[in-house]
């Protein structure tokens, strides 16, 4: 169909040279040119890439970029907890050369339900069951109501996704890419509803009802998720193979300001430590022994100047990715 339309174009110009007789060498060289950039520009493969800054998004876009899209990468700064990540975001862009980087700017925290857009506490240390791996690499089994069976944590983001992929929507029509791509994965992740495959067929679904470019029949769009069934450890290895350089990337939600700034908690277990010590006349050595042990987590400080906490969910699938891929996380 395009290539008609281009050939249509070039015949219809050359009718109306010829009939004009005005035939100038060097008007009819500039009008090829002109054509002949205008088809190129409309047969590249675009895509848009939701780009939060982690390491799924982050290699996400480095396998669009390796497969010859040109990336348009969408990230979001939504006012929250861990907004470090948009620095990262950025970082990743300007590795990977994306064609644009769009940041769009709304406030979720006005909505709020979820740890990382209010005040509630980031869950810690969570094990087994509640941060856990689909080992069967397929959906997780669901309830009636399409909730997950284990408890789907509190930094769940109420609609983050379907609200992302709007925007991206929007973007990609405009663009006239039909490719969306995102890191949702289904294997490594905390039971995100957004995050499943069936999620991700729906909307494509609603995509093609929609849209003005779907309705008429000029775009069909496709949500790409190349990570869904892979394991946070064979997404780092494809990453690593593409050359993505992952120091770039921020994964943690409870971000701390600098290495030499406790948490509460862990001034409290100082001060409870420092007074017994105190009240046995023990040596003071032993306090600088404990003060280093419980800071030993803040010594791998990033050069955004926070450190991960290295306890929330998004913290312990990086160590364990990391560990199992047998790659050193800088």
């Amino acid at each position: 169909m395009e290539n008609l339309c281009f050939w249509s174009i070039i015949k219809n110009t050359t009718i109306t040279f010829f009939n004009a007789r005005i035939v100038p060498r060097v008007i009819w060289k500039n009008k090829m040119l002109e054509m002949l950039h205008y088809h190129m520009n409309f047969s590249i493969k675009k895509a848009v890439v939701l780009l939060s800054g982690g390491i799924d998004s982050s290699t996400t876009a480095a396998i669009a970029k390796h497969e010859g899209y040109e990336v348009y990468a969408l990230s979001f700064d939504y006012n929250q907890r861990h907004k470090i990540e948009l620095e990262a975001a950025k970082k990743v862009a300007l590795s990977l050369k994306v064609k644009k980087h769009l940041v769009i700017k709304f406030d979720l925290r006005e909505i709020g339900g979820s740890a990382l857009t209010s005040e509630i506490e980031v869950p810690k240390d969570r094990k087994a069951l509640s941060v856990m791996r689909n080992e069967s690499k397929e959906t997780p089994h669901m309830t009636h109501h399409g909730s997950r069976i284990t408890n789907i944590p509190v930094t769940y983001v109420p609609a983050r996704n379907t609200i992302f992929l709007s925007f991206a929507l929007g973007w990609a029509e405009t663009l006239k890419a039909e490719n969306i791509f995102i890191g949702a994965n289904a294997v490594d992740y905390s039971g995100y509803p957004d995050c499943r495959p069936e999620y991700l067929k729906a909307f494509e679904k609603m995509a093609s009802l929609a849209t003005k470019a779907s309705v008429e029949g000029k775009i069909r769009f496709s949500i790409e998720a190349p990570l869904l069934h892979l394991t946070k450890a064979e997404i780092i290895k494809k990453g690593t193979e593409l050359g993505l350089d992952y120091s770039l990337t921020w994964s943690c939600y409870d971000p701390q300001k600098n290495r030499n700034t406790l948490s509460v908690k862990d001034r409290e277990a100082l001060s409870v430590m420092r007074n017994e010590l105190k009240a046995k006349n023990k040596d003071a050595s032993r306090i600088t022994h404990y003060a280093s042990r419980i800071t030993h987590h803040a010594s791998r400080i990033t050069h955004y100047g926070y450190v991960p906490c290295g306890r929330c969910d998004s913290c312990i699938f990086r160590a364990k990715g990391f560990k199992e891929a047998g790659i050193k996380d800088i």
